[in-house]
C-alpha cells in the first residue's frame, strides 16, 4: 500500500523518501491501492473475529478451574508507547530502538482478553482481583530470601543457585499467594506451596520443551 500511495502521489514526498508536510495537494487513490486496502480490512477483520474467539475459549477454560482469579493492574497504553529517550548500545555503540511492545499487544488483545473475563465473572456475582502491582513486585520478589531484585526484560530465568525457575510462572505462583489487601505477597504461605509449585513448574517445562508447539520466545526456552 505504501509502494502504491507513494507512486501515485510524488508529489506528497521528497526527493530522499521522507513525507512533504508542506504539500496540502489531495491524496490520489488508485483502483489498485484501493483494492489492497479493501483486501487488509478483510485480513484484519478476521484476525480481530479470531482473536476473540479465542479469547472466548481460553476464559472459558480458566473459568473452568475456578473463579477466584489474580491479575495484574497493567499499563497497556505505557507499554505500547515509544521509549522518549535515546540510548546507545555498550556493545554495538548503536542506538537502541526505541520500541516496545505496540505490535504484540495489538496481536494478543490482554486488556480485552480480561474484559472478556470479567464479563463473564460477573455473571457469577464475583470479579477480577487486580493486585497491586507498584507494591507487589511479583517480577522482582523473592520470598526465600524476603529481597527485591530488579531484572532485565531479557532474564527470563530466576536463579536459586541449586534450580532455576521461570520468571513468569514464578511471578503467577507469588501472585498466587497474595494477601487479601491484594498489596503483599504472603510469605509464609509461599513456603508452604512453594515445594508443590516446583514439582509442577518442572513438569511443565519439560511438557513445552518436548511439544511440538512452536515455544513461546518469552519463556526463555
Amino acid at each position: 500500500m505504501d509502494r502504491q500511495r507513494r507512486a501515485n502521489n510524488p508529489n506528497k514526498y521528497n526527493e530522499d523518501g521522507t513525507f512533504k508536510f508542506s504539500n496540502r495537494d489531495k491524496w490520489v487513490n488508485s483502483n489498485g491501492y484501493i483494492k489492497t486496502r479493501n483486501k487488509l480490512r478483510e485480513l484484519q477483520r478476521k484476525q480481530k473475529d479470531i482473536r476473540k474467539q479465542s479469547h472466548e475459549r481460553l476464559a472459558n477454560y480458566i473459568l473452568g478451574l475456578g473463579n477466584k482469579i489474580y491479575v495484574e493492574n497493567m499499563n497497556y497504553k505505557g507499554l505500547q508507547a515509544r521509549v522518549k529517550e535515546t540510548t546507545i548500545n555498550k556493545k554495538t555503540s548503536k542506538y537502541n530502538k526505541k520500541k516496545r511492545f505496540g505490535k504484540s499487544l495489538a496481536n494478543k488483545a490482554p486488556s480485552m482478553f480480561l474484559i472478556i473475563l470479567d464479563n463473564k465473572l460477573k455473571f457469577n456475582d464475583t470479579q477480577l482481583n487486580k493486585i497491586d502491582t507498584i507494591s507487589v513486585k511479583a517480577s522482582q520478589y523473592n520470598h526465600i530470601t524476603d529481597k527485591y531484585t530488579k531484572k532485565d526484560l531479557n532474564q527470563r530465568w530466576n536463579d536459586f543457585g541449586d534450580f532455576k525457575i521461570q520468571r513468569d510462572l514464578y511471578s503467577a505462583f507469588l501472585i498466587m499467594n497474595i494477601k487479601d489487601n491484594l498489596k503483599e505477597v504472603d510469605r509464609d504461605l509461599c513456603f508452604k506451596t512453594f515445594d508443590n509449585f516446583k514439582v509442577l513448574h518442572d513438569d511443565e517445562i519439560e511438557r513445552i520443551r518436548s511439544s511440538n508447539c512452536k515455544l513461546v520466545s518469552s519463556m526463555g526456552l
